[in-house]
């Protein structure tokens, strides 16, 4: 059985080939333009929420800095897949080199693992707005706002740098075709000619710690926030405590609906194709939903659009 090799003697390897929507029958040209048309979306609309909840006074409370976070963490994510893909769909070229896949990867699964502690927070931080609303400010202070988003960003770093490292170190096959249009943990070790035991035990282990535990939270968070609200006297108190939700729930319900759908069921070539739309879902429609959604959805953030814009 082929072992282990030091990443060093890894790096002078070639790289691999992302064939990406290679199979599709819509143009280079259109597939271009969409997905440009797309990654600017993304790029002007999460811009625009950092922009007006710094800028807005009536915006500098905790559930906005979180979502500038996310908006800023959103910018990011995209940006490690979408720029390849438009270089690949202008040039037909969609090698990428080893040591590019490798950072391609570790960025990649760094950034979604912090998405889904901050999630996690956002949640935290509607329950004690709905459930405990009277320590609001006492619980929700700036410093603990901070300790959260630094928390969540520096707990995963070593999680994630051991597993970059772990997945590259492996012996790679002939092929090094991928049939992705980024570099994800599965499809490189269908790649292997090792044993992946190993690697799938680590895959589902950080799985475990950074996504389904943040995700109970957050459900076992909304658990209570239905209660608390349910139990409201008005129509009107109620309608006003969902509404401050709806946007948040609306984006846990496309980033982890998707995201878990890939990396939970059972994997298979014959299901690479599916993989690569579901990840689209949580990649690419998530970040670029996330300014409509909160912009759509929520009154505050509307308001300090318009007069963001009005500005004279």
């Amino acid at each position: 059985m082929p072992q282990r090799k030091g990443l060093d003697n890894h790096t002078t390897e070639p790289g691999f080939l992302l064939l990406g929507f290679s199979d599709h029958p819509c143009l280079p040209s259109v597939c271009f333009t969409v997905f440009l048309i797309i990654y600017l979306t993304v790029l002007i609309g999460n811009s625009l929420i950092m922009l007006i909840t710094v800028m807005d006074s009536s915006l500098h409370n905790p559930m906005y800095f979180f979502l500038r976070n996310l908006s800023f963490l959103e910018i990011c994510y995209t940006s490690t897949t979408l720029p390849k893909m438009l270089v690949a769909f202008l040039t037909g070229d969609g090698r990428i080199s080893f040591l590019g896949c490798a950072a391609q990867l570790y960025f990649l699964i760094m950034l979604g693992s912090t998405e889904c502690l901050l999630l996690a927070a956002m949640a935290y931080d509607r329950y004690v707005a709905i459930c405990d609303p009277l320590r609001y400010s006492l619980i929700m202070n700036g410093g603990f706002c901070i300790r959260l988003v630094v928390g969540a960003w520096m707990a995963i770093v070593p999680l994630q740098v051991g597993q970059t490292y772990q997945v590259f170190t492996l012996p790679f096959c002939a092929s090094r075709d991928l049939h992705h249009f980024f570099c994800d943990v599965p499809p490189l070790l269908e790649l292997a000619c090792a044993d992946t035991f190993c690697n799938q035990v680590t895959l589902h282990t950080i799985i475990l710690i950074v996504a389904v535990l943040p995700f109970s939270m957050i459900v076992i968070s909304y658990t209570k926030i239905i209660r608390a609200i349910l139990k409201m006297p008005s129509v009107l108190s109620r309608h006003k405590a969902f509404s401050t939700c709806s946007s948040h729930l609306g984006i846990v319900t496309l980033f982890y609906g998707s995201a878990m759908l890939v990396y939970f069921k059972h994997r298979s070539r014959d299901s690479a194709d599916t993989d690569k739309y579901l990840a689209l879902f949580y990649t690419v429609v998530t970040p670029m939903f996330n300014p409509v959604i909160y912009s759509l959805r929520n009154k505050e953030v509307r308001i300090a659009l318009r007069r963001l814009l009005w500005r004279k």
